[in-house]
């Protein structure tokens, strides 16, 4: 069975532009019917789900189009042998950013300590 743009929307709590989206990057597979509609397999779901997690972890739509079947397509996949660098990369980018925002806060809450001794 086939699921209309709405329908995958509301099975995954993913907007229908967000879908769409995603559609347009070739991240998914749909078929027009000829009134124009969008139609996507069942295994979408998993596939909107997957890409939401991606998404959610910090990778841009242009990595994951880069990933094989078996990070996109696979909900929950967490590991292929294909992706592991990049996602040692990202860990390493999210480790900087985390250093950098707790070097801001110290500074930050020496600047505040500063103003009540004034």
């Amino acid at each position: 069975m086939q699921l209309t743009i709405g329908e995958l929307a509301t099975k995954t709590g993913v907007s229908v532009r967000s879908i769409r989206h995603y559609d347009s990057h070739g991240l998914l597979t749909s078929t027009r019917a000829c009134n124009g509609y969008r139609y996507f397999p069942q295994e979408a779901v998993a596939q909107v789900r997957q890409i939401q997690r991606l998404i959610g972890t910090g990778f841009s739509i242009a990595e994951i189009r880069s990933f094989p079947d078996c990070m996109r397509l696979i909900e929950g996949a967490a590991f292929c042998p294909e992706t592991q660098a990049i996602q040692h990369k990202r860990l390493a980018e999210i480790e900087r950013q985390i250093s950098d925002l707790e070097c801001r806060r110290a500074r930050l809450m020496e600047t505040l300590r500063q103003g009540k001794n004034d």
